[in-house]
């Protein structure tokens, strides 16, 4: 539903955005990356449909930026004057929003004072504060407080830093820039179904980060230098790009991507990083205004821009009205003895010229007067009345604002103590959403914290980081034996007592008359019993663990919240103390009185003054104190029940202590058989895990040795398998030297055959020359015929 909703409100701005296709599907496969995951375009057009929707906020930022503090333009020295008034409200409302860091308490919901919650309360909230101490969380407060006061917006980021070489496991809080920070375009944070934060890496950073998962990706990521930042000393020269960090509710999925890269650069579980119940790894930022319908900030400034600029253009008309306010007359330029004597008068009090010659007098106006003063008097009224109309202008501002003048440090000396109260409590009204939105934030950051903790740290982390000492269930059981053996020890010394007293008389005689003697040992035996039940209520290291694992059961269980970030009025805060005090010396002896007269009224009056001291935030200590003082109470009350003085009572509550003395030696040895049992199951379970873990061992020691031989042999395989290669290698040279010198042979033969040929050719052709010249000397010496006989 959050994903049609985001359609809706982002049509105007897909319209601008380059589109894959015409039909449906194209635009959803535009904006889905559920379509091709894989893909970064998607997820890219989703970013880019945040950024459009956030420019023109984004724009007006920047502009509020400059005139809040701009340092070329306040060097200028020929610049218009200007009345800074938007940065002095600013510097008066920064500490009204938020001016201390603050402090997590972590108690349980309910005060039923159950040990296991009490302990992991308290575990949690020690490793909550070294945790806000380690992430400097008043740095960023400071951060997000300003961006809340000035752009209406202010953002802080959650990670899970894990244990390293160098550095221990730690939750880091970042503050996120205005441009670095996006999310859906939604009506309200509850539709919201991704948020997105942006990291700058260069090069070597990106290569360590996502080299991993998406090879050389990341090298096409755009890499450039901040040339805005870097004009205002906020960036170095070194080139770095821009990776967004998105973290897609609906898909259940953390991904990251840059601009230019085809491929997403990695991606990742949630509850890898962080199982946080809300899913985000960032609290709902901290807003101001917002536009009906959407979460786009408003700036405050922009609701009495107007009034800026008018009293800005008055001052500057103020300033140029002042500079006219000089002395200035004219007198006829044929005068000259009577100018330089006025010009030598007026120089002994001002090196500037203050009379001005008219040689056309009578043009002038021909006045008798021997000079004509410039009349200032009007400019003079005029500047008053500009400054009387800046003034209401500047009321007007602080009207819009919600800044009382108590607020600013300025008060009237007629006003009544009442009416400067009374502005003082509406004065804040303007601005207690704004205290309270950093309120929120900082509870919101301590419970993200608060899950990182308990879903990734070791607890052996978190006990190093509070610094408690809760016995594991091994030191239980051993601590809990001691001190069974020592009830033991004193039940088998009371009947060793006993049967003393019933074989000899005068002894028994001896106890009678000492009814003090046996009422202290039978104290020792009730307080030896109370410490037993004691430690056996108290929650061991694996119980305190299981039950922080379950955090969605913890936050069911546990409070968690931060104190007030407000800086605290000295004086309320000494007067808030003197009524605690006033109160409490009030009511102490009232219930003192009580508890005199009736011991059983004690827990009433513990439960009573709880509930006094409950509007004074002092903690859970004092609670604590409240309860072992109750404790105490009851204790010496029964003791001053068991003075020697009361003998008959004494005797029904030796009969009563002998009866549970029966009681308790029973359920002692059942209490010792069952620790018994459980010891030998302790045993039987720590043999069992010793039995697993060499088994463990062993079978991982085979593996390895396994997969060793394994290895050996595929090495001794790829070893033999070079040898063959490398002879047959070897043998298809020879074979290659052998043919190419039958190749050598064959060819010098037919060389030879071929000059072979040639000689008998040139053989034959002699011959033949011979016969001819032969058969011509044949014709020459038969010059006649042969006549036939």
């Amino acid at each position: 539903m959050a994903e049609d909703d985001t359609r809706q409100l982002g049509d105007t701005v897909r319209d601008e955005l380059p589109a894959t296709g015409d039909d449906e599907r194209s635009e959803d496969k535009q904006y889905n990356p559920a379509e091709e995951p894989e893909k970064a375009e998607a997820w890219l057009n989703l970013l880019r449909e945040s950024e459009k929707a956030l420019e023109t906020w984004n724009e007006t930022c920047d502009n509020i930026e400059k005139l809040y503090a701009n340092l070329d333009q306040l060097r200028n020295q020929t610049r218009d004057r200007q009345f800074n008034l938007f940065w002095a409200n600013l510097e008066i409302l920064k500490p009204s929003i938020y001016a201390k860091p603050p402090v997590p308490v972590v108690v349980p919901k309910f005060k039923d004072r159950r040990p296991l919650y009490q302990v992991t309360s308290e575990l949690l909230e020690r490793c909550s504060i070294v945790a806000f101490d380690l992430t400097r969380i008043n740095d960023l407060l400071m951060l997000v407080r300003d961006d809340l006061a000035t752009f209406s917006r202010g953002v802080a980021w959650c990670r899970y830093e894990p244990a390293t070489d160098d550095s221990a496991e730690y939750v880091c809080v970042d503050f996120k820039h205005r441009r670095d920070f996006l999310h859906a375009l939604v009506r309200n944070w509850r539709e919201m179904p991704w948020v997105a934060a942006a990291s700058y890496m260069t090069r070597p950073q990106a290569a360590k980060r996502f080299k991993q998962y998406s090879g050389d990706e990341y090298q096409k990521l755009e890499y450039k230098v901040s040339k805005e930042s870097q004009e205002v000393g906020g960036a170095d020269s070194r080139e770095r790009a821009k990776v967004w960090e998105i973290w897609h509710k609906g898909m259940n999925k953390v991904i990251w991507v840059g601009e230019g890269c085809e491929e997403i650069l990695d991606k990742a579980d949630p509850k890898e990083l962080a199982d946080l119940q809300n899913f985000f790894p960032c609290p709902k930022p901290a807003y101001s205004a917002t536009q009906p319908g959407s979460l786009i900030p408003v700036p405050d400034v922009l609701q009495y821009k107007d009034q800026l600029d008018e009293v800005n253009t008055l001052t500057a008309r103020i300033h140029a009205l002042s500079s006219a306010l000089e002395v200035k007359g004219f007198y006829p330029a044929g005068s000259a003895e009577l100018s330089d004597a006025i010009e030598a008068a007026v120089k002994t009090r001002s090196n500037s010229r203050v009379l001005v010659p008219i040689s056309n007098w009578a043009a002038f106006g021909g006045s008798k007067e021997v000079i004509i003063w410039l009349p200032i008097d009007m400019i003079a009224n005029t500047i008053t009345a500009l400054i009387a109309v800046r003034k209401q202008v500047i009321e007007d501002i602080y009207q819009i604002m919600g800044l009382s003048d108590i607020m600013r440090g300025a008060t009237d000396p007629n006003e009544t103590l009442g009416a400067q109260q009374i502005k003082a409590q509406y004065g804040s009204v303007r601005i207690r959403d704004k205290q309270g939105e950093m309120v929120r934030l900082a509870r919101d950051i301590e419970e993200i914290a608060a899950e990182i903790m308990c879903s990734n740290f070791e607890f052996d982390t978190m006990l190093y980081m509070s610094q408690m000492e809760i016995p594991t269930a091994a030191q239980q059981m051993m601590k809990i034996q001691a001190m069974q053996q020592q009830i033991m020890q004193m039940q088998q010394q009371a009947q060793q007592a006993q049967q003393i007293q019933q074989m000899n008389p005068q002894a028994q005689q001896m106890s009678q008359q000492n009814p003090q003697m046996q009422h202290q040992l039978q104290q020792q035996f009730m307080m030896a019993q109370q410490n037993l039940q004691d430690e056996q209520q108290k929650p061991t290291q694996e119980q305190v663990s299981k039950f922080l694992k379950d955090y969605r059961t913890t936050t069911m269980i546990l409070d968690i919240e931060t104190d007030s970030t407000i800086q605290a009025d000295e004086n309320a805060e000494k007067q808030r103390r003197g009524e605690f005090m006033g109160m409490m010396s009030s009511l102490l002896p009232q219930l003192a009185a009580l508890i005199a007269s009736e011991p059983g009224a004690a827990e009433f009056c513990g439960e009573l003054l709880k509930f006094a001291v409950a509007p004074f935030r002092v903690g859970r200590t004092l609670d604590g104190s409240i309860d072992n003082l109750v404790e105490q109470i009851e204790m010496k009350a029964a003791q001053m029940q068991g003075s020697p003085k009361e003998t008959a009572e004494q005797q029904k509550i030796t009969a009563q202590v002998q009866i549970e003395q029966k009681k308790i030696e029973a359920k002692q040895a059942s209490d010792q058989a069952q620790a018994q049992f459980d010891m030998a199951k302790l045993q039987g379970e720590n043999q069992r895990e010793q039995q697993k873990q060499q088994n463990e061992f062993r079978i991982a020691m085979f593996e390895a040795e396994s997969k060793r031989q394994t290895e050996l042999a595929k090495a001794q395989q790829i070893q033999q398998r070079g040898r063959l290669d490398a002879a047959a290698h070897e043998q298809k040279i020879a074979e290659g030297n052998q043919k190419m010198v039958l190749n050598t042979q064959a060819a010098q033969q037919r060389q030879v055959d071929a000059q072979q040929r040639s000689a008998d050719m040139a053989q034959r052709s002699n011959f033949q020359q011979r016969q001819q010249s032969l058969r011509e000397r044949q014709a020459a010496l038969k010059p006649f015929p042969t006549v036939r006989q």
